[in-house]
């Protein structure tokens, strides 16, 4: 039974203003406030953490409308439709206007991707409980494939860091299959442990991010669009008259793409513009600063919140970056999410719930009404704000094993390979997801395979598995067509 109290809200308040803060200013994305708080996790226990990262998720996806309004900036990869109606309604002197709307906005289509969770996750998980070690690598398997979606046209790449990801996250693990990988005994002495998951993704996306801002330089000098004194139109509730299908389809969309691992926040913002545009009385005006567009774009990318949350907890797949950082909180306590998740967790499961609800409730509260002060944020520092990020790295890599300097090393390790990463254009999220599930493909492939006795014909002999395999072949060839698609349009626009 989970136990509400004042620490919950307390941290939840944290997590949400820690999160608006991240996704406000550009360069700081969800996924770097969710890795480098993560940390703190340590000291709390699950139904806390819960509380905290949740907070943390919800505020740094709705934070980034901020830029994306003010600066013609995205805050997030999700907001980038919010720029197109976003910015013109600042440059007429109407920014508060439009900071509003994006705000309800993200808070109705978060309150229905929750109840999208609340009732597609327990169903998932009840079917998922039928699956064997066959399955299970397959599903793991099909995971795998989604990093190909993730690679934003550059395929090859991500598949590689997928797999590079892969044959990391073995080093030091499994040591009875060191015989079938070859491993020297002198490197398994020095990788016992093998590398950790928290050094691993805060380097990749927090210390990473600090060596290119740092290389670019810090010094960021902005100028509001409406400081001229321009008075324009104020928020009421009549903004939304006639927007309701445009509410519950923008939030539908942006659920289901959420469940799609791999796909991302853009992809359902695009869509969900799309069709705005698609079933508007008046098309033309699309990008020149209506609150259709804004209620669109808003309500999508927060409907994902709830939705990337369904493959995760119900079949133990992280659909993108967040969820990919999210999913080792629950490592770091020993739960393992997946099709018993919710019978061996019900109160975790219950929290999950309930923080979910706090949160977008404090974003609400949070965001709409000071929202004056909260559009500063754009103009905080970060030559004083990146130190205290990277100190509060190395303490909480440092801690991960109660004080080993090999985290410490493997944390500014990893910083290098994800600026090298973004500098060759390899995507950063294929290797966390790759690293991540590398460790339980290998347990299952290896279970499967000494179940039948060394067969190979075990993974094609049950129907859930054939489905699986079918869900795979589909997956690999949207990849090869979306990828085919987007060198098409690169060579037109050239």
């Amino acid at each position: 039974m989970i136990t509400f109290t004042f620490t919950h809200v307390l941290v939840c308040l944290l997590g949400v203003i820690g999160g608006i803060v991240f996704g406000a200013i550009p360069g700081m994305t969800a996924t770097m406030a969710v890795a480098v708080f993560l940390p703190l996790t340590y000291a709390y226990d699950i139904q806390t953490a819960m509380f905290l990262l949740l907070g943390l998720y919800v505020g740094g996806i709705s934070g980034g409308l901020v830029p994306a309004i003010l600066i013609n900036i995205p805050g997030t990869p999700s907001s980038i439709t919010t720029t197109f109606d976003g910015f013109p309604m600042a440059k007429r002197g109407e920014s508060e206007r439009a900071l509003k709307i994006g705000i309800l906005s993200s808070f109705i289509g978060s309150m229905i991707s929750l109840a999208c969770l609340a009732l597609l996750t327990p169903v998932l998980s009840a079917f998922a409980l039928s699956f064997s070690a066959v399955e299970k690598f397959l599903i793991i398997l099909f995971a795998l494939t989604v990093i190909a979606a993730l690679s934003n046209g550059q395929m090859l790449r991500g598949i590689f860091a997928g797999f590079l990801g892969v044959f990391i996250s073995l080093m030091g693990m499994f040591s009875v299959n060191n015989a079938y990988r070859m491993v020297p005994d002198s490197l398994m002495t020095y990788m016992q442990d093998g590398f950790q998951l928290l050094p691993v993704l805060i380097g990749l996306f927090a210390i990473g991010q600090i060596f290119e801002e740092a290389e670019e330089g810090m010094i960021f000098n902005l100028k509001r669009v409406d400081e001229g004194g321009i008075e324009g139109k104020k928020f009421s509730l009549s903004d939304f008259k006639g927007q309701g299908v445009n509410l519950i389809r923008s939030a539908l969309i942006g659920t289901f793409v959420g469940v799609l691992p791999g796909v991302g926040g853009s992809a359902a913002s695009i869509l969900s513009y799309a069709q705005a545009k698609s079933f508007s009385k008046h098309p033309e005006l699309m990008g020149t600063g209506v609150p259709e567009g804004l209620v669109a774009s808003e309500t999508s990318n927060n409907g994902l919140t709830g939705g990337a949350l369904i493959p995760l907890l119900s079949l133990g797949i992280p659909g993108d970056s967040t969820t990919a950082v999210l999913i080792s909180a629950f490592m770091f306590q020993g739960i393992q999410v997946g099709p018993l998740f919710i019978a061996q967790n019900p109160d975790t499961w219950n929290c999950i719930l309930v923080g979910m609800l706090l949160a977008n409730i404090i974003m609400f509260l949070c965001m709409f009404y000071p929202i004056k002060w909260i559009s500063r944020l754009v103009y905080i520092p970060k030559q004083r704000l990146y130190p205290v990020i990277m100190m509060i790295c190395i303490v909480g890599a440092y801690a991960t094993k109660n004080g080993r300097i090999f985290d410490v090393w493997t944390l500014l390790g990893f910083g290098i390979v994800g600026y090298v990463f973004g500098k060759i254009h390899i995507p950063s999220s294929c290797f966390l997801i790759g690293f991540i599930l590398g460790k339980d493909l290998e347990n299952y492939f290896i279970q499967s395979i000494s179940a039948s006795k060394g067969s190979l014909a075990v993974f094609f002999s049950r129907p859930i598995g054939l489905f699986i395999w079918v869900l795979i072949a589909i997956s690999i060839w949207y990849s090869f067509y979306n990828a085919r698609k987007l060198k098409k349009q690169k060579a037109a626009q050239q």
